[in-house]
């Protein structure tokens, strides 16, 4: 009788219910937060054409230059940081078929050479068509952009640079050196950042009329500051406007050395003082 007792008392306590603790609930966590930002302004050229093939679409090959970093971050028209990948603009410029810029070639180069500027964050506020004089200070493409370059700044990032590349139609090419260095100085006064380095990128594409007119003021801009790279010579792609993927990954690398070399330039004036 009392074997049947034990053996009752053994089952009932192997059936029984366990008890666990509940999970939990999840700490929130926060979204990452770039420390250096860059701003990427300017027309189809900046958006990046790499790939693309207008009655096909984009054919969705993305060189190793520009490929996907977790600790490269774009901020989204909905103003969120997200994990950066190509195309860039996707959700920008959302009238045309983005391919291959400039953007990640250019993050990824000076990532890989300077450490120190930690998180990479990519504001982009390139459109496709749009003239220079529809960035003037207090239209919509030029409310756009400083809505999106203080919301980066917003989460304690510092903004590194401007990046600027456009090709030029020809109704603005008279006026161009007056709207360009006004929109250059506009964006140092309303960013509250007097010394901001720009990094534009001189044409070598376009209205053929105009192209040496533009590049001449283009090259020779006296303003404080603002470098101008080259991209005469690289591949053009059959439309003889827009780059192919591999001259937009080459122009992402020359740009990524004329900021890591002006860096060195402040840095050894810093020290001589």
């Amino acid at each position: 009788m009392l074997f049947f007792f034990l053996l009752f008392l053994t089952t009932t306590s192997t059936h029984s219910p366990s008890v666990h603790p509940q999970p939990l609930p999840p700490s929130p966590c926060q979204s990452p937060r770039p420390k250096s930002i860059f701003l990427l302004a300017g027309q189809s050229n900046m958006v990046g054409r790499g790939g693309v093939d207008p009655s096909i679409g984009w054919d969705g090959v993305v060189p190793p230059e520009c490929s996907r970093n977790s600790s490269i971050l774009r901020l989204t028209m909905k103003l969120k940081w997200v994990e950066a990948q190509e195309p860039l603009h996707i959700d920008i410029d959302t009238t045309a078929i983005n391919g291959i810029s400039l953007g990640m070639a250019f993050a990824n180069a000076v990532m890989r050479q300077d450490r120190s500027l930690g998180l990479v964050g990519l504001v982009l506020c390139a459109i496709g068509g749009m003239k220079i004089s529809q960035w003037e200070r207090g239209m919509f493409l030029y409310n756009q952009f400083m809505r999106q370059a203080r919301a980066g700044m917003n989460d304690g990032g510092t903004i590194k640079a401007l990046l600027n590349r456009r090709h030029v139609e020809e109704s603005d090419a008279v006026q161009y050196k007056v709207r360009l260095e006004k929109f250059f100085t506009d964006v140092r006064t309303d960013l509250q950042s007097p010394e901001l380095p720009i990094f534009q990128v001189a044409i070598a594409s376009g209205q053929r009329n105009f192209i040496h007119e533009v590049r001449k003021v283009q090259l020779g801009l006296d303003l404080p500051n603002v470098r101008t790279v080259d991209a005469l010579g690289l591949p053009l792609k059959p439309d003889q406007l827009h780059l192919t993927t591999p001259a937009e990954v080459r122009l992402g690398q020359i740009l990524a050395d004329a900021f890591l070399q002006a860096v060195l330039s402040t840095k050894d004036s810093s020290s001589s003082v």
